[in-house]
């Protein structure tokens, strides 16, 4: 049965509604293959993209406090500044995206916006590949926020083609790792369950969404698909004005729009597998962003994916100071 045209939209503004600014951070570049992402891709080419951050500054409920007080979320910590704090696994993955390119890193572009990593309250992570974790340690005050499972990934790995030692079970600080909780609550782990602090409820067309901050300002996405914990994020930012932060959805807005697909390639296991851990699971997550996107109406939805190099060329007043 189709979905009702109402079960797209998106939750209008309450009264004495909270909107927050968004501002785009450098994370450094990396260069991706387009065979591995996108159909019908040239065989040799190569894009060197970005893998973009984004600084979300929260304002407190008390718009008489001049100037007023911020929470301050960063989404996503692009590359670290350093190669060899990587685990040797993930170098020897580095050597197939290169060129790389370091600098400026998340702390180097808040620096030369007015802002110090230990103004940072939470870090939101979209999930734990490499080139978006960046470097955690920059950030001692900071809580660190992680997808249903990431730890368990972390830890053990995800699966034959995606082994433990490409991860670092230490990539975070425990004491300072908040992990939410998992959309299906039968299969919580013991410390998913002392989580209390967020419950999944549906948004729009997505079935799982949490309110972060408990006001409709700022939605997390349980978009599952490209590795297990991966997430998005959905922030209010005007009256109809939403961004949406895409991660890893796709790694093409040709996908997004429909002119190319899902690239699938041999596992090396005598299979076919594509860059998602889950293609079809992928494939769902991205259909709900097209039609949320589709049948959005009077909302805006501005929708920016990690490695969109062509957003970064246009709008490179919307990287901090700047905003969106």
């Amino acid at each position: 049965m189709a979905m009702s045209e109402t079960s797209f939209q998106l939750p209008p503004a309450g009264e004495g509604q909270v909107y927050v600014t968004i501002s785009a951070l450098q994370g450094g570049h990396l260069t991706l293959p387009e065979a591995l992402f996108i159909t019908d891709a040239e065989p040799e080419k190569r894009a060197t993209v970005p893998s973009l951050s984004f600084l979300i500054q929260h304002p407190h409920k008390h718009p008489s406090e001049q100037p007023p007080s911020m929470t301050r979320l960063i989404f996503d910590l692009g590359l670290k500044r350093d190669l060899t704090g990587y685990a040797p696994a993930q170098q020897h993955h580095i050597l197939q995206r290169q060129p790389v390119n370091l600098k400026p890193d998340v702390a180097e572009s808040l620096r030369a916006g007015g802002l110090h990593p230990t103004d940072i309250d939470d870090i939101v992570v979209s999930h734990v590949h490499w080139d978006h974790i960046g470097t955690p340690s920059d950030f001692p005050n900071s809580r660190f926020v992680v997808g249903a499972g990431t730890l368990h990934v972390l830890e053990h790995g995800g699966g034959p083609l995606y082994p433990a030692n490409i991860f670092n079970k230490n990539e975070f600080p425990l004491d300072r790792t908040y992990e939410l909780p998992p959309v299906d609550s039968s299969t919580a782990t013991i410390a998913a369950k002392r989580q209390t602090e967020h419950q999944w409820r549906p948004l729009a067309n997505f079935p799982a969404a949490l309110d972060y901050f408990g006001d409709g300002s700022v939605w997390i996405l349980d978009t599952p698909g490209h590795i297990t914990g991966h997430v998005n994020l959905l922030a209010r930012t005007g009256v109809r004005q939403w961004v949406y932060l895409g991660g890893d959805c796709c790694h093409d807005t040709r996908i997004l729009r429909g002119e190319s697909g899902i690239a699938m390639y041999d596992d090396g296991r005598g299979g076919q597998r594509s860059v998602h851990m889950d293609t079809d699971a992928a494939k769902t997550s991205l259909s709900r962003l097209r039609e949320l996107i589709k049948h959005a109406k009077e909302d805006k939805i501005e929708v920016i994916i990690a490695h969109d190099k062509q957003w970064m060329e246009r709008n490179p007043h919307k990287f901090f100071p700047g905003k969106l």
